[in-house]
């Protein structure tokens, strides 16, 4: 039997850095005329703990092997994305929405492909998955395409994809990731004379 403390780092990590996600979207929806260099920090912060758990989520081997199959390449993107951000944060907020949006549009589409792997393996959730997914994918399309220059729409439409990408996390944290206390090893031994 193998541990599963790093699943278990890797889900609460996943629950926790999506609930920050869709705090830090209701703030920018609700407050759009905040500082850009605030945003660029503080987006910047959370990217590169949110890149950091999804590292830990892909080595931690979870048992379906859906929530975090695309997050090797996925966890390095966000942090090398974030150190991008954070050494000029303050004149980042149109590579921020660009590189968010394709993000997210890519975050998306490839939670399109878990929930029909969710699908395949029977999980009932499927279906809310694959919705979120559509949604933070349009949304992230959008942000990258932005119909306007308005710093406050711009800033609106960043809080929303961020809401968005919280929301979906959420729900494939939740409904994708089982921890089983005895799970068995990928291998099974046997002797063999």
């Amino acid at each position: 039997m193998r541990s599963v403390k790093a699943l278990r780092t890797a889900k609460i990590g996943y629950i926790i850095i999506s609930a920050i996600l869709c705090a830090l979207g209701i703030l920018l929806i609700a407050k759009p005329d905040m500082s850009l260099s605030l945003i660029g920090i503080i987006v910047g912060i959370v990217l590169i703990v949110f890149g950091v758990i999804k590292l830990i989520g892909y080595f931690s081997k979870d048992l379906y092997r859906l929530a975090f199959q695309f997050d090797l390449a996925f966890g390095i993107l966000l942090i090398a994305l974030s150190v991008v951000i954070l050494i000029r944060p303050e004149n980042m907020m149109s590579f921020l929405c660009i590189v968010l949006g394709i993000a997210i549009l890519a975050d998306g589409l490839f939670k399109i492909q878990t929930a029909l792997d969710a699908r395949r393996f029977g999980l009932r959730t499927w279906w809310l998955i694959l919705s979120l997914a559509i949604i933070a994918g349009v949304i992230g399309a959008v942000l990258v395409f932005r119909p306007t220059e308005s710093a406050r729409i711009v800033t609106m439409l960043l809080g929303m994809s961020l809401l968005a990408e919280g929301i979906l996390n959420l729900c494939v944290a939740l409904c994708a990731v089982k921890i089983i206390r005895h799970q068995q090893p990928d291998v099974i031994e046997i002797d063999i004379e």
